[in-house]
């Protein structure tokens, strides 16, 4: 593009701009490569993170509330015996919830092998296997 058509395409300059910044911006937000995984096994309660965290309910007496709420779209996590919450992410696109595998399981020990990703503060679990425990 020369100067004479930059003139007569209105707000060429500010698209080229954007255009450019626009992979600079999405490398300043951490996109682009997946953060590194590890292999785990995982024990642990299966909660449901509304409930467990917004009301302090969990435990059996909670085991059917927490699959209704599985079931409207609360996610449901893994507390491991650790005290660090596990958030279940799938590598399916565009991104299949894990509430179904684990709906089973709500308010009950588990043990989840799989793979974990930590980032952003955040711990996340691609789940492989999951059995009572």
């Amino acid at each position: 593009m020369n100067a004479s058509t930059a003139r007569t395409i209105p707000g060429a300059g500010l698209l080229a701009l954007a255009l450019l910044a626009v992979p600079a911006q999405a490398r300043g937000q951490g996109m682009g490569a997946p953060p590194q995984s590890k292999a785990v096994t995982i024990s642990g309660v299966v909660v449901d993170v509304s409930c467990k965290f917004g009301q302090g309910l969990t435990g059996n007496d909670h085991r059917m509330c927490a699959q209704v709420c599985a079931d409207r779209g609360i996610p449901l996590a893994i507390l491991a015996d650790d005290g660090t919450l596990y958030i279940p992410t799938s590598a399916a696109m565009p991104g299949d919830g894990q509430n179904g595998r684990l709906k089973p399981f709500a308010e009950q020990h588990v043990t989840v092998k799989g793979k974990a990703f930590q980032a952003g503060g955040a711990h996340a679990l691609q789940i492989a296997t999951i059995q009572r425990s």
